[in-house]
């Protein structure tokens, strides 16, 4: 049987999405299937290009497969014989983003026109399923209230938990995964200025774009935290996360309106980490409970320094936290073959 995950991609751009595909694909290969990784191009600015993207993927023909899974938009859009969609997510910016900071789409004229086409291709596409998958309930929330459609939750397993396998924390606050203003670790390098000289942070992943990376390090150099602040602003292999997270006293983990636990929680929670986030961040709220597997805070630096200075200074609480989260997670018991089996459908 023949099977291609299909989704999109920018070059050079590395994060959770692409983990799951690549992950999906590897896990199908260990289950004897015939399985390949498409990932195609997806070009969001100008955004007044965006119809024309959609409109390649729907020209796109995968019907010689035998079945397709797709994650992410436009690549839903694909025509193909069998095709099941495990949503990562849609264009944010035209849905829960439109009114956000984060969101490319201009209020006015021609946002509005290419909002609406989103929300209109969508909607035809969605409502022509047979059965729809997302990650995590926060999607299917908002896939709900948008477009009408119902679907599944099916949540993404952490993957190499094998390297997660935890240890005593080295006195730092890790912050690891993309860098980009939506995952706001600006607001921990802030909280940092605030904090005795003692703490330290490490923000550990690739950044989305040089802009974001210049202005952490500015606010380094501006709080004279060279010393107290590590940026290792690159890719990392999996056993370099690994060792950051299994050597750090906590995790810090706060995007704005997540929309899955995130795999920097999964990692951190397998490895006994507790999790500093913020009362905005979304899914990830359903398994960050403040002061029980770690502490939920405001959005800025005040709230921010506080949390992680408890942390810091009380290694027996950042421990009984961390084994109260690694407790919640393996609970859950997720696990790629119940995934695969769902998503085949009994193929």
């Amino acid at each position: 049987m023949k099977i291609l995950v299909v989704t999109t991609m920018a070059p050079f751009v590395w994060g959770g999405a692409e983990e799951l595909a690549t992950h999906l694909v590897r896990n199908l290969e260990l289950r004897n299937f015939n399985a390949e990784l498409l990932r195609l191009p997806f070009q969001w600015e100008p955004f007044t290009g965006i119809p024309g993207e959609v409109a390649r993927f729907k020209a796109m023909d995968l019907s010689s497969v035998d079945q397709v899974i797709t994650m992410k938009f436009p690549a839903y859009h694909v025509k193909a014989r069998r095709s099941t969609p495990w949503l990562v997510h849609q264009y944010r910016q035209a849905y829960d983003m439109w009114d956000s900071p984060y969101s490319n789409l201009p209020h006015d004229a021609q946002g509005r026109s290419v909002r609406d086409f989103i929300r209109a291709t969508d909607d035809d596409y969605f409502r022509s399923c047979e059965r729809v998958f997302t990650i995590s309930a926060e999607i299917s929330k908002r896939l709900l209230q948008s477009n009408g459609v119902n679907s599944i939750p099916l949540r993404a397993p952490i993957n190499d938990p094998e390297l997660f396998l935890g240890g005593d924390g080295q006195g730092y606050i890790l912050a690891a995964g993309r860098v980009n203003p939506a995952k706001r670790q600006h607001l921990l390098v802030e909280a940092m200025a605030l904090m005795p000289s003692s703490a330290r942070l490490i923000v550990a992943g690739p950044p989305e774009t040089p802009e974001y990376a210049v202005q952490l390090l500015r606010l380094v150099e501006k709080h004279d935290l060279a010393d107290r602040v590590k940026l290792d602003l690159r890719f990392l292999s999996r056993d370099e996360l690994a060792d950051y997270v299994n050597n750090a006293t906590a995790v810090a983990y706060i995007p704005f309106k997540e929309d899955s636990y995130g795999y920097v929680t999964m990692e951190a929670f397998e490895a006994g980490k507790p999790v500093i986030t913020c009362v905005d961040a979304g899914e990830l709220l359903d398994i960050v409970h403040d002061q029980k597997t770690g502490f939920v805070t405001g959005p800025n630096p005040e709230e921010l320094a506080a949390a992680m200075a408890a942390m810091v200074s009380n290694p027996a609480l950042a421990k009984r936290m961390g084994d109260d989260a690694r407790h919640l997670w393996r609970a859950a018991d997720i696990s790629w073959n119940a995934n695969i089996d769902t998503l085949l459908g009994g193929a």
